[in-house]
């Protein structure tokens, strides 16, 4: 369930600026040391939401050529699909590993 609730934090971004990464962030810190299966996925959403942030500013300032005209709305709507795959993958007790993912946190 904590697993779960690690990828479906990251919905949080939605009412909260950069709740997408506090989100998993607040639940892979308290549930680490007890878990090792939050443990792994808490890093794998909270490395795919810092990814796609990132992914998300790059869109916003091809805006200027109009390109992230397109590219916004497939990447954000590219993230939401993710989030929810991973979220019903880990209450099956099955590891998602997101694709296009920056390992940031090992």
């Amino acid at each position: 369930m904590w697993a779960s609730i690690a990828h479906i934090s990251a919905l949080a971004g939605l009412i909260i600026p950069f709740g997408n990464i506090l989100g998993p962030l607040i639940v892979w810190l308290i549930k680490r040391n007890e878990l090792p299966f939050v443990d792994q996925q808490g890093r794998e959403a909270l490395n795919f939401q810092i990814s796609l942030t990132v992914y998300l500013i790059i869109a916003g300032i091809l805006m200027s050529v109009l390109i992230g005209f397109v590219l916004l709305p497939i990447v954000a709507i590219a993230g939401l699909v993710f989030i929810i795959l991973a979220t019903i993958k880990a209450n099956e007790g099955v590891a998602y590993k997101y694709p296009l993912t920056f390992r940031l946190i090992k």
